[in-house]
């Protein structure tokens, strides 16, 4: 069996070894590589494995051996999944790995945006303590959860995670998705849960009718004290009216794990946005994660090998 894994560097870093496919047949391996160069680096291949490499219905037409599609993550908009079906192709995804840990990053931004820790960390060790003329000083401004009020765009593995830790911490959760569900928490409108969140953090799906749900009209409904929060999908954002809303005081911060494109091009307007904190995609990336997703991605060629289904979205 011929075999092509695009960006495994990114899923293994120094962790996990290539070795790992070698049982499974010919492999050859590539980074990020343009998109016109995709049939190319596929070949006669088999079988092929991916995160974020674009494959469409003419990709397919053009490499007529292939028969499974591997993805290294969750999403798979990327891949024409109805294409593939017509054309016999197998296309497997990784679900619920990485819940844990994305939950745990928007914790992490959720408790920045209380509590200003990079701004007191990047002042202590820039000397104001030590000029202090007070046991402590506390130009940053702070603030309890309990009572506070996080609203959660989506309510899946990783929004009820998010859910449960901060009704534990006595913060009053609110949601919206696309179906109510029978949580001790309360359904919203989207508009309401705009309007009365504190901190507002997206965990729904990317798809028409959530792409740039985070737009001007919508900011406009915030408080301006409220925080924003992005551990799902850049495409939930106009990138544009977050950094102006930042720039006029229309909401107090934001803090987002992904962008509207990846790597972070140059001219990303939240780059220089005030008050914004942008970590780059690494929420899913802790090491216990990555094996659970190294481990389900070779069950599920596994089981296509022998003629079974799992985690099949074709």
């Amino acid at each position: 069996m011929k075999i092509t894994v695009f960006e495994w560097e990114s899923v293994a870093g120094e962790d996990f070894s290539q070795s790992l496919f070698s049982p499974y047949g010919e492999v050859r391996f590539f980074g990020k590589v343009p998109q016109d160069k995709v049939v190319e680096c596929i070949g006669d291949s088999h079988a092929v494995f991916l995160s974020k490499v674009v494959l469409t219905a003419e990709i397919f037409d053009a490499c007529p051996n292939l028969s499974y599609v591997g993805l290294t993550a969750t999403g798979y908009n990327n891949v024409d999944v109805a294409a593939a079906g017509e054309r016999g192709i197998t296309v497997t995804n990784i679900p619920g790995y990485s819940s844990d840990a994305v939950a745990q990053m928007t914790l992490a931004y959720l408790f920045q945006a209380a509590t200003n820790l990079i701004a007191y960390e990047n002042s202590t060790k820039n000397g104001d303590w030590t000029r202090s003329k007070i046991f402590c000083y506390y130009p940053y401004p702070m603030q309890e959860l309990s009572g506070k009020t996080l609203g959660l765009l989506g309510m899946g593995s990783i929004a009820s995670r998010v859910a449960k830790v901060a009704d534990a911490m006595g913060m009053r959760v609110i949601y919206h998705a696309r179906t109510k569900k029978d949580l001790p928490y309360e359904f919203v409108s989207k508009e309401e849960l705009f309007r009365k969140s504190d901190f507002l953090s997206l965990h729904a799906p990317l798809t028409e009718d959530t792409a740039k749900i985070v737009n001007s009209e919508t900011l406009g409904l915030m408080k301006k004290s409220a925080y924003l929060f992005n551990t799902a999908r850049g495409g939930l954002v106009d990138e544009k009216a977050v950094a102006e809303a930042l720039e006029n005081d229309v909401i107090a911060g934001f803090a987002a794990d992904v962008l509207e494109t990846e790597p972070q091009r140059e001219d990303c307007p939240l780059i220089s946005a005030k008050n914004c904190i942008l970590t780059p995609h690494v929420a899913w990336a802790p090491l216990e994660t990555r094996k659970r997703l190294v481990g389900i991605l070779f069950d599920n060629f596994e089981a296509f090998l022998k003629g079974e289904k799992k985690n099949v979205v074709s």
